[in-house]
This record gives structure tokens, C-alpha cells and sequence, in this order.
């Protein structure tokens, strides 16, 4: 089903970053540092504060949770690591061109940040990005080339020859044979101030950090307290999420008129960049979710 011709280069990072901040769900604060790595380590989580400082790789069959976020998890001798809300900092190194990245955090979920990917991309603008080779490693300066290079998104030549499907009730995503990698999501909520939105995307024409990194996660009002009654979304607030009412937004104001829509494209980008080295695919979604973006990559890992 999928053609495997031939691997471009690959890229890492040009130096080391940090952030902090709360987590999603956790509420617990966190600090990440995202350092270079390899050629052929991939991106991988390191959990600091648990013993051993276990290895977390950033692959689908990782994959524990996707219960409003996508949790990775690994075996230890002292039971099974876990990192959550990954989606975010991973659809950046994805989108921003990074192969290969050691992620270490000192607790057990990703921070917020502002709800978005935006901090995430200027992160790794300001320390760049390296192209890794067998013998040697060089620095591009010019950030528009190695983004339309993105080694997750464009630099495999893997060939879908035909479409893959999941869907549940009149939601599903999909993966469809195409000349160049597009995304196209669509969402539909019974709320004027979201109603149906579409969006799509293709790296090779618009850049990731300025079409898709700034827009922000987002929840309903009406769903809040169930939420957190089922022990979510610990950390979320009006400073890093967008909350919608039937009034309208409680905090606005947007960053685009479709921020909703662009940010689950976004998680999309996230959760297929497990898969390492994307098929050259139409990706095209509708009301899906974590879950079945997972199920998606799933069949594609199969399929190679």
C-alpha cells in the first residue's frame, strides 16, 4: 500500500531550548528541555524525575491515552513511564522540520504553555535547525527552506496507493493518495460563534509557525465542570485555552476568524508525526478525534 523510495535528509536542532508551565490535565508545573539529537534517535521523551530516567520514544506504538490529549508510554523494570499531551510540542518539531529531538521533562505532562504551538516554533526558530549527515552536519540559515524541506513532512517519499480510512458514526479521518502532503480538517459544533469550519493546509505553500502553530486549544463552557469532575483539565484557564459559550467567546479575541478549526488540524499534525516520516498523502479529517487520528496512524504503520 505504501512505497518506500527513498529518505532525504534528515534535521535536528541547532542548539538547546527550555520552557516551563502547567499541564493541561495535570495542573502539575514542568520544565522541558528540547536538545539535538542523532541521526536515526528520532524524537524521544526522557522522564527526568522517575528512575533510571526512562526513554520514551515518540512512535505510535507508544501511544497509551487519548482521552482529550495523546499520552505516550513505555515499559520499565519499575512499571511504565508515561508522558502526556505530547501533540503540541511535537506537531512543532514536526511542522518546524526537527527528525530528531531528545525531549527530557521533569514531570509527567507537557506544559500548555498559551494552548497553542506558537511559543513552542519560536523556540526552535531561535536555536535553528541543522540538517544531519552521515559525515558532516550544516546549518541552513534560511528558515522558508527548511521548512518546504520539512524532513516529517515532506523529505520521505513514501507513496500511498491507496486510501486509508477510520471513522466512528459520521466522524473520520483519512488518508488519501495525492501528488504533495495536504491536510484538510473539517469540525461542526452547534454554536454560532464555531458552527462548521474547514481549513486546509499545505506545508510546501504556507508555513507552519505563521498558518497553524498560533492557533490555541479550546472547550466548550457548558463542558467545564464535568471536565474536571472527571479529574481534566486541572490546568486549563481562560489564559491558555479559548472557552465558548452560546453568547460567544469568553475570551477573545482570536487569533483567526477559524482558530478552532486550525487548532485541530494542528493536533493532527501532532499525533501523524508519530509516525516519523509521513506518506505523501492528502490527510483529510471531519469531528475526529485523538482516538482516531491514533487508529489512523495505526493502520498506516501497518500498511508499510
Amino acid at each position: 500500500m505504501i512505497l518506500d523510495k527513498k529518505l532525504m535528509t534528515q534535521y535536528t536542532l541547532g542548539g538547546t531550548f527550555e520552557r516551563s508551565g502547567v499541564g493541561l490535565h495535570s495542573g502539575v508545573l514542568t520544565k522541558v528541555r528540547v536538545m539535538p539529537a542523532a541521526l536515526g534517535e528520532g524524537r524521544y521523551f526522557v522522564r527526568l524525575d522517575l528512575a533510571g530516567t526512562p526513554v520514551i520514544p515518540a512512535v505510535v506504538d507508544n501511544v497509551s491515552e487519548t482521552t482529550l490529549s495523546t499520552e505516550l508510554g513505555s515499559l520499565t523494570q519499575s512499571g511504565k513511564a508515561r508522558v502526556r499531551t505530547v501533540e503540541h510540542l511535537l506537531a512543532a518539531l514536526a511542522g518546524c522540520g526537527v527528525d530528531h529531538a531528545r525531549i527530557e521533562i521533569d514531570g509527567p505532562e507537557v506544559p500548555l504553555l498559551d494552548g497553542s504551538a506558537k511559543l513552542w516554533a519560536e523556540a526552535i526558530s531561535e536555536v535553528g535547525v541543522v540538517v544531519i549527515e552521515a559525515e558532516r552536519i550544516g546549518k541552513f540559515e534560511d528558515r522558508e527552506k527548511i521548512f518546504t524541506q520539512s524532513p516529517c513532512l515532506c523529505s520521505s517519499y513514501l507513496e500511498l496507493s491507496e486510501a486509508v480510512w477510520v471513522y466512528k458514526g459520521d466522524s473520520f479521518v483519512a488518508a488519501l493518495p495525492a501528488p504533495t502532503i495536504r491536510f484538510t480538517y473539517g469540525i461542526e459544533f452547534d454554536l454560532p460563534a464555531i458552527g462548521n469550519q474547514w481549513y486546509s493546509w499545505m506545508p510546501s505553500q504556507e508555513s507552519f509557525a505563521e498558518a497553524i502553530a498560533p492557533a490555541r486549544t479550546f472547550g466548550l463552557a457548558s463542558q467545564i465542570n464535568q471536565l474536571r469532575e472527571r479529574g481534566l483539565i486541572k490546568g486549563g484557564s481562560l489564559d491558555n485555552a479559548l472557552v465558548c459559550d452560546r453568547q460567544g467567546w469568553l475570551n477573545p479575541p482570536l487569533r483567526f476568524s477559524n482558530e478552532p478549526v486550525r487548532h485541530k488540524l494542528l493536533d493532527l499534525v501532532g499525533d501523524l508525526s508519530l509516525l516519523g516520516n509521513f506518506p505523501i498523502a492528502h490527510f483529510l479529517a471531519y469531528k475526529a478525534s485523538h482516538n482516531l487520528h491514533i487508529q489512523l496512524a495505526q493502520q498506516l504503520v501497518g500498511a508499510k
